[in-house]
């Protein structure tokens, strides 16, 4: 029997499902017409599944996503993720990916030929020579050339670049407005970097529009902004409806500032055949979003999803999640230890540290520090609130979320200074003055916790631990001993440090299985005994 069940319910490549059924832990339920024509069974059955694969026809809301109990991951074959309940998913720790490289070159391609086309008028001059008039035709449609115009690019990422590079074979000077983009990235693309979506658009003669739909880019295109782009200049959308505000294009346009637009997109789709822009006759082109509509973009985008799905639920791999961060085979290869040192480490802080805190300090040392390492701290912060949160569930996606909840801030450092270990993983908790740390590393292959609050252990990091604080005079350790040797409690490790300066010493015993409350009592009644605590790691 298979360990994990993944749905598709939207079409994807033959392909892409067949590199989930060839592996021997997974099983497929392929219904491709579920989302768009029996959306309705899917609550009844969600609940069954790991994993889910989705293209734009089908709408995990909060309300399926809730259902899906089971589920770790949603899948979209694809770029956008409108359709997916994003908070929704994360609040129940299910992480989103996408296929962002899929249909990069597809979607470039199209947006640039809905340029050409819209600047020489191919579609109302191929309507016109279809119904006879082709001499009036080639008087009506006066073009314009692309060459030396400036070109406004919103949005420079994949498909934005790719646009870029191509309006630059056309000698065409661009400029690019992205949160994202850098100076040496605008510098290494031949871009001319521009600090807001105006100082892109003064005086642009295209704009193309690349950015993903929210509440900040809702209308990034408005009455305003139109205003700031030459007479004449053109609008290219092959990104997301409502990016637009079409009303306010459809008035640029009958006043003669902007000379016309080619879309993919629109703010409600399908549009009505009484559409505003529909009437325009000249610069215009409209098609049904078709920017990844190519055989190689639709079978790519379902290969691409597919084995993202599989990576992950068989060996842990995270590609392209939209919720949180992605870690692919080199890197989860590079930094895995790690993410078992600080699960342990912050279950171990969820005894020992103080209660209620207010933060979490994450400090990296070492070669350790230039590595990727989001996912190390989200590990020791999902450890740490498991403890003290009964109330649902804790994971990697959720825990920030979580955390902000509470209260916890997760605050992540870098420290240049040498230590003892050539790398080591630092974990504090803070409430107030009050402060407790741990640290680990890899000893060899080995991962160890080498530090309980500022004294020198060496233990492992998995087991069943009684660590116990007490007077630093001679006998008590042998009287712990003693309690558990009469107790039929094997030891299998053990680790001394002491703060002579302080007279108080700490004990790490490891031992084969958990003690009882009855035993731990005896073992604080021990004179000279301070405080004794069990963990299970």
């Amino acid at each position: 029997m298979a360990t994990y069940r993944v749905l598709v319910s939207d079409p994807i490549s033959e392909i892409g499902v067949a590199a989930l059924e060839a592996h021997p832990d997974i099983d497929v339920d392929f219904m491709p017409d579920l989302g768009s024509k029996n959306a309705e069974k899917i609550p009844d059955i969600i609940g069954n599944y790991d994993a889910w694969i989705v293209r734009s026809q089908t709408k995990p809301n909060a309300d399926l996503i809730a259902k899906g109990t089971k589920l770790k991951a949603i899948g979209r074959a694809g770029v956008g993720v409108d359709n997916i309940d994003r908070q929704a998913a994360t609040d129940n720790g299910v992480i989103v990916m996408n296929t962002p490289t899929g249909n990069t070159i597809s979607t470039a391609e199209h947006a640039f030929t809905l340029m050409l086309a819209t600047a020489r008028n191919i579609g109302p001059a191929h309507s016109e020579v279809l119904k006879g008039n082709f001499k009036a035709a080639r008087k009506a449609y006066q073009g314009i050339e692309l060459n030396g115009k400036r070109l406004a690019v919103l949005g420079m990422g994949r498909i934005g670049s790719e646009f870029a590079k191509r309006a630059q074979s056309f000698n065409m000077h661009v400029v690019a407005y992205d949160p994202f983009l850098t100076q040496a990235r605008a510098d290494q693309l031949k871009v001319e970097l521009a600090a807001t979506p105006d100082d892109a658009l003064k005086g642009a003669d295209v704009v193309t529009l690349h950015v993903p739909m929210t509440d900040e880019t809702k209308h990034i295109l408005n009455e305003t902004r139109l205003a700031l782009m030459n007479k004449g200049a053109l609008i290219v959308n092959c990104a997301r409806g409502g990016l637009i505000d079409e009303d306010a294009l459809k008035a640029a346009i009958d006043g003669g500032h902007i000379a016309g637009c080619a879309l993919d997109v629109f703010e409600d789709e399908p549009p009505s055949a009484d559409h505003p822009l529909f009437t325009l006759g000249k610069h215009v082109a409209f098609t049904p979003h078709l920017g990844a509509s190519t055989n190689e973009a639709q079978e790519n985008v379902g290969i691409q999803v597919a084995e993202q799905i599989r990576d992950f639920l068989t060996t842990g791999e995270i590609r392209n999640a939209i919720n949180m961060p992605s870690l692919d085979a080199a890197a989860l290869a590079e930094i895995g230890p790690y993410l078992d040192l600080a699960s342990s480490l912050g279950k171990l802080l969820a005894k020992l540290g103080p209660e209620n805190p207010d933060s979490l300090r994450v400090s990296y040392h070492g070669p350790l520090a230039k590595k990727d390492t989001a996912l190390v701290s989200r590990n020791a912060l999902a450890a740490l609130l498991e403890a003290s949160r009964q109330d649902g569930q804790v994971n990697l996606v959720n825990v920030p979320a979580i955390a902000e909840q509470m209260g916890i801030d997760l605050v992540e450092s870098t420290i240049n200074a040498e230590t003892e270990y050539n790398e080591l993983l630092v974990v504090e908790l803070r409430k107030g003055d009050a402060r407790f740390r741990l640290a680990g590393t890899l000893i060899g292959k080995s991962p160890r916790i080498v530090e309980i609050d500022r004294l020198y252990v060496d233990t492992n990091i998995k087991g069943n631990f009684l660590i116990v604080s007490n007077d630093d005079r001679p006998g008590i350790v042998g009287a712990v001993g003693t309690l558990l040797g009469e107790a039929g409690q094997n030891i299998a490790n053990l680790s001394l440090a002491r703060n002579k300066s302080d007279g108080n010493a700490l004990t790490i015993i490891e031992v084969d299985e958990a003690l009882s409350e009855t035993l731990m009592a005896s073992v604080r009644a021990i004179p000279g005994v301070l405080s004794a605590t069990g963990a299970t790691l």
